[in-house]
């Protein structure tokens, strides 16, 4: 079954499309995906061959997710978020996915599919201790801090919006764009359940904002509010 799901996904590569998300995804030596490989895939089209291999286990799954290749990856854990979706009424095995996702981590090193499958976290979470995700943020790896501050978007659309901000507070300082987009997508996700709360955190927090993370933050803000902002 894995062979088969490898060799399907690389008669859709595209060796054209490969160099220019190679480029558009940060892999050259410096970057922040240095040496990740592309097939050139459209998401789409993975999206498709992982509903045909849903019914992979744990143990297939770990073989595409360690896997060099970005699309290969991508679908493992498109794989993986349907099947914790589909065991709402199976605690153990949510947890056991759940395990699973955080015990691989080092393989889920980019920001397309942290934004995908951070929603695993996220939800096992949501009647739990939040700790897991305080840890995350306070790691030294990039990705798993985006899963920490990605996963709130769960949280946030059930009206929770204490875990966002203050797990955005603790990133604040980030020295990456990719953090500073992240933390202001989730500041004005809380936005739109609780403008006032946002402008609070915005007010006491203004002069450590990375200018990313507050045009995102702002961004459905009335023109004059936004420029009040930005010029403080």
């Amino acid at each position: 079954m894995v062979t088969k799901l490898v060799e399907q996904l690389r008669e859709l590569g595209n060796e054209k499309k490969a160099v220019d998300m190679q480029r558009y995804f940060k892999t050259a030596k410096g970057e922040y995906a240095f040496g990740d490989i592309f097939w050139g895939i459209s998401v789409p089209a993975i999206r498709e061959i992982a509903k045909k291999y849903n019914s992979l286990n744990l143990s297939e799954l770990e073989e595409l997710i360690v896997s060099p290749i970005h699309e290969i990856r991508m679908c493992a854990l498109f794989i993986l978020v349907k099947q914790f979706q589909s065991a709402k009424k199976d605690p153990a095995l949510q947890k056991e996915i759940y395990d699973f996702y955080l015990s691989h981590t080092q393989y889920i090193n980019n920001w397309d599919l942290v934004d995908l499958s951070a929603y695993i976290v996220g939800t096992y979470l949501l009647d739990k201790s939040r700790k897991p995700l305080y840890d995350l943020a306070k790691s030294k790896n990039m990705w798993e801090q985006r899963i920490a501050i990605v996963s709130t978007i769960v949280f946030i659309r059930s009206n929770d919006l204490k875990d966002a901000f203050a797990i955005s507070q603790i990133l604040l300082n980030h020295r990456h764009d990719l953090i500073h987009k992240a933390v202001g997508w989730m500041l004005r996700e809380c936005g739109k359940k609780d403008i006032e709360q946002l402008k609070q955190f915005l007010n006491a927090n203004h002069s450590a904002l990375a200018r990313t993370t507050l045009r995102y933050a702002i961004e459905k803000f009335p023109q004059d509010e936004r420029l009040q902002y930005l010029k403080k």
